[in-house]
């Protein structure tokens, strides 16, 4: 007798009414019930001879024995066995054993073109974790079109993730009917990023009150991004406790400017102490505006001057130029004459006076969105939502702009190069898949280009 037969032979049947007659059957080398009593030892936490078990209805053909013990290696053997054994189900159009394989080949090994074999073998069976998996890694290879393919075939499966990547995909594209078609189906799949993405797009194309209804729907989830968004609506129709109630929601998530808001929101009801604790939050991460906020509340509402200095300070330091005039006038008060000067003789520049419009925001958020999920560096939202507001901004003064380079070039002095680069960054922003986006460069240089056409034309 082989010494597997004599082990299972020793092995007790576990305690389960009908074993016995199971129990005989595997004996027997019946593939489906060694599987069986597998299981059943699996339950009772016998993993040694449910391991025996699934090993001698592998050998009898029983693919789900095979899977078991792929899954069984994987957790207490070694990869290698349980690579062996994932093979032997794969091979037989197993798509979880299939799936599983090529994570293992992923994660463990790094081997990205075995992996891709065996995630679209899954894929082809039917696994949306295998489309999606592959997907990705058409993406990272710059495969837009076969990665749209698998986000699709896992989307159609009810991959909510993957519908929502074919949005973005959609939306640099400028495919706008495709945009919306795949961040309706993710959102109703209840994925709150969709449901946000389609705020933001609807309010980009100036539908605020269908925007309203997603940033609501994502809000559910307690998106903060929608929580922000629902804060600023409230703002607008002058219901402050409203927004307030949603400013804090999203500046609990740590968000510094949803800290400040929530600050200012506070002022305007009265509350100095809740105006105080989301100042100084929003301050103490960095943010130079509430650090200014909160120097001003420190010595108007509490008398602190020390404090005001303080936090004046640290907003000058970042280039506050409010914040540097202020901290100048206390210090020449308190005869500190030297370091009262050096701030109020060179401050930093002042900063845009005007926010973008809400539109132009959302439109700047999705864009950074877009280029940071093609792998590029993410820029700051408020470094776009600048570029388009400017532009916004310069530009209103005109009723027909079919030479609108050459007027504001020749208005303000900027060279015509500067402009028309301005203009096309702008493009790209506006209409998606029209250009490529941005890169880093690009932005600060057309960002340095916005602000001196501000400065020569006299608006903030």
């Amino acid at each position: 007798m082989p010494w597997e037969e004599e082990v299972a032979a020793a092995v007790p049947a576990p305690r389960v009414g009908d074993e016995p007659e199971l129990l005989a059957a595997a004996r027997a080398g019946d593939a489906l019930a060694a599987h069986r009593l597998g299981k059943l030892y699996a339950q009772s936490g016998d993993r040694a001879a449910a391991r025996l078990w699934w090993e001698r209805a592998a050998a009898g053909g029983n693919v789900d024995s095979a899977y078991n013990l792929g899954i069984w290696h994987e957790k207490h053997g070694s990869l290698e066995d349980a690579v062996t054994w994932y093979e032997a189900a794969a091979s037989t159009g197993d798509a979880e054993a299939a799936t599983n394989l090529a994570l293992l080949l992923l994660e463990q090994r790094g081997d990205a073109p075995a992996a891709r074999v065996w995630f679209e073998s899954a894929a082809g069976a039917g696994s949306r974790t295998a489309a999606r998996r592959l997907a990705l890694m058409c993406e990272e290879a710059g495969e837009l079109g076969t990665a749209r393919e698998w986000h699709r075939r896992a989307a159609e499966r009810g991959d909510a993730a993957s519908a929502y990547d074919l949005g973005f995909l959609a939306y640099c594209s400028g495919d706008e009917a495709e945009t919306l078609h795949w961040w309706e189906c993710a959102a109703r799949g209840g994925h709150a990023d969709s449901a946000y993405c389609l705020g933001l797009f609807l309010h980009a194309s100036r539908d605020p009150e269908g925007a309203e209804a997603y940033y609501r729907l994502a809000a559910r989830s307690e998106h903060p991004g929608a929580a922000s968004r629902l804060g600023g609506v409230a703002l607008s129709r002058g219901d402050l406790r409203t927004a307030r109630a949603w400013f804090e929601q999203a500046a609990g998530a740590g968000r510094a400017y949803d800290q400040r808001m929530a600050g200012f929101v506070c002022v305007e009801l009265g509350d100095t102490a809740a105006a105080s604790h989301w100042f100084g939050r929003a301050a103490a991460a960095g943010d130079a505006e509430s650090a200014f906020d909160y120097g001003l509340l420190l010595i108007a509402e509490f008398g602190d001057l020390a404090g005001g200095r303080h936090w004046f300070r640290q907003a000058a330091r970042a280039g506050h130029h409010e914040a540097a005039v202020e901290l100048g006038g206390l210090l020449a008060v308190a005869g500190e004459h030297g370091e009262a000067q050096a701030w109020l003789s060179d401050p930093p520049p002042p900063s845009r006076g005007r926010p973008a419009e809400p539109e132009l925001t959302a439109r700047a958020e999705l864009a950074a969105a877009a280029i940071g999920r093609g792998g590029g560096v993410p820029p700051a939202v408020a470094d776009l939502a600048e570029v388009l507001g400017t532009w916004d901004l310069v530009t209103r003064p005109l009723h027909d702009h079919s030479d609108v380079l050459a007027w504001l070039a020749e208005r303000s002095g900027v060279h015509p190069s500067a402009v028309e680069h301005l203009a096309s960054v702008r493009g790209t922003l506006v209409r998606p898949g029209s250009a490529p986006w941005p890169s880093p460069g690009e932005l600060q240089h057309v960002l340095t280009t916005a602000r001196d056409l501000r400065r020569r034309l006299g608006v903030r």
